[in-house]
């Protein structure tokens, strides 16, 4: 089993962080030789003639996005979406967003200020407590990934090691469950588009953040993602995100998920109990609300 230490930090004065810590990672798990048919797909050539294959296709002429992956590349997104610098314990980086070309989340005046009274209570950050992390912050949260394509199956299945979540990406070409139904991880409605898949996701329940920086969701988010296979070991994530109750425009982030190569590897058990209540035990003079 693995055990997820969960602990609050409070870094200055002016800003916050929640830490997760962990024996091990899926990036650290993933950095060994090429495994590239870790997914039961067509092989393919290995070592330097592996960088410049295309990809494998499943039997219905689709993409294969099979097999186990990480998002490193978005390892600074998992702190804050938005660009941001070094800190005591944060791992500065150029975030997730790409538009706006500044690198900020476009909120309303309104949204600014709940912001940062989130970021002056991080303990509040509800993936802190064990609940999910919702869509797209579920991609970057820094545990592995497996996605499945199950021949003539209606759906695609994304299973995450983080909080056992997993996604049930409908093909059928029904429409999104009633708006009154309200889930963590939202409704995932896809089609393809040549090569592209698209996931249109509603019904998001906006109790989940997209990092640990405070950047807040309410229940009106809509997500479309767009993942396009590059090579065989490389999606290229992109996600449009709009709330017209919360954002003054629509906006985008976009990173690259990468293919866990390494033999053997395996989505490991994610010891983390929805409600977790000991934060307080973390953090001096805290008192949980």
């Amino acid at each position: 089993m693995r055990t997820l230490s969960i602990l609050t930090t409070i870094l200055t004065s002016a800003a916050a962080m929640v830490l997760f810590t962990a024996p091990s990672t899926a990036q650290q798990r993933g950095d060994a030789a090429s495994r590239p048919n870790v997914s039961g797909s067509s092989s393919v050539a290995t070592g330097a003639a592996q960088k410049a294959a295309h990809f494998t296709r499943t039997t219905d002429g689709k993409p294969n996005m099979q097999g186990y992956w990480d998002s490193p590349q978005a390892g600074w997104a998992a702190w804050d979406i938005e660009k941001h610098p070094d800190g005591f314990q944060i791992l500065g980086g150029p975030g997730a967003v790409v538009d706006p070309p500044d690198g900020k989340i476009p909120y309303q005046p309104w949204g600014l200020e709940k912001r940062q009274y989130f970021i002056d209570h991080p303990k509040e950050d509800p993936q802190a407590h064990c609940f999910l992390s919702g869509v797209p912050r579920q991609w970057y949260t820094p545990f592995g990934l497996q996605i499945l394509q199950p021949p003539g199956a209606p759906y695609i299945l994304v299973l995450h090691e983080s909080h056992h979540a997993y996604r049930v990406i409908k093909l059928d070409g029904k429409p999104h469950l009633p708006p009154s139904i309200k889930l963590f991880e939202g409704d995932s409605v896809a089609k393809w588009e040549g090569d592209t898949l698209v996931i249109d996701v509603k019904n998001l329940n906006g109790k989940t953040w997209f990092d640990m920086a405070g950047n807040f969701t309410t229940e009106n988010l809509h997500v479309v993602e767009r993942l396009t296979m590059a090579n065989i070991n490389t999606i290229n994530y992109e996600a449009t995100i709009e709330d017209s109750t919360l954002y003054t425009r629509p906006w985008k982030i976009a990173f690259t998920i990468t293919r866990i190569t390494k033999p053997n590897y395996e989505l490991m058990e994610f010891a983390c109990y929805e409600g977790e209540r000991d934060l307080e035990h973390y953090v001096e003079g805290a008192t949980l609300k």
